[in-house]
């Protein structure tokens, strides 16, 4: 609560202060005017730090050089009718090996390494026994509409959005979305949930199976589309 509160006075603090005051005393992960670092744990001030991210490529290309991430950026272009590429990068392997490579954002790529490093492998280390070794997903750029929403245009319509379905462990287990989900008591179903809990203290919004049956076989990650946690 104290970490809360502390802050909330430092929002406040930039919304009155124009420019960075003395950065004395101030840790950086709770200091709005610092660069964020996927190093550090998100907190109520990496939505603010992701934002910051979406206005300066240079910014968010030097932070997303912290991650353990294989990537290659790839040019701005239209994909489609409303659809459009912008300071993306084509990645090949993030912490854990991918089935295949993918798009995203860079700022959406940031997402991903604070979500896997502090939330996913913690939690397949703590709850499995395991490390993950792989990571699967059903696909990032998709020039389409929100499903239930004709006419408004997806995440995934920007490289915004990721939809992952499962995880190979080190062990040779794979957890997937579509078969543990379901049982929240089992190790694999508690797995998932922590890190859909996880997910929403990285990304500004996220879908589950129990949001609807479109999302019975993945968990639903983006960046821009405004803040829910489904």
């Amino acid at each position: 609560m104290a970490a809360f509160f502390r802050a909330a006075a430092l929002l406040v603090l930039l919304l009155i202060v124009p420019t960075p005051p003395d950065r004395g005393g101030i840790p950086p992960r709770w200091n709005p005017w610092a660069p964020l670092r996927i190093a550090d744990a998100p907190n109520v001030l990496t939505p603010l730090k992701l934002a910051r991210l979406g206005r300066d490529g240079a910014l968010c290309r030097a932070v997303l050089a912290q991650a353990p991430l294989q990537s290659t950026p790839v040019p701005d272009r239209e994909v489609g009718p409303g659809c459009r590429l912008a300071d993306a990068v084509r990645i090949t392997r993030t912490r854990f090996a991918v089935d295949s490579p993918f798009l995203l954002t860079c700022r959406a790529a940031v997402s991903l390494a604070l979500w896997e490093r502090h939330t996913v492998q913690p939690a397949a280390l703590q709850l499995l026994g395991a490390p993950v070794l792989r990571l699967q997903h059903l696909g990032s750029l998709a020039c389409r509409d929100i499903a239930a929403r004709p006419g408004r245009r997806s995440r995934h319509a920007q490289a915004d959005a990721l939809d992952v379905a499962g995880f190979t462990l080190g062990d040779g287990r794979r957890v997937t979305v579509l078969r543990d989900w379901g049982d929240a008591e089992a190790p694999a179903g508690r797995f998932l949930r922590t890190l859909h809990r996880g997910a929403c203290r990285s990304f500004d919004g996220v879908l589950g199976p129990d949001y609807n049956a479109a999302h019975r076989d993945h968990l639903h990650l983006e960046l821009g589309g405004g803040r829910y946690c489904r």
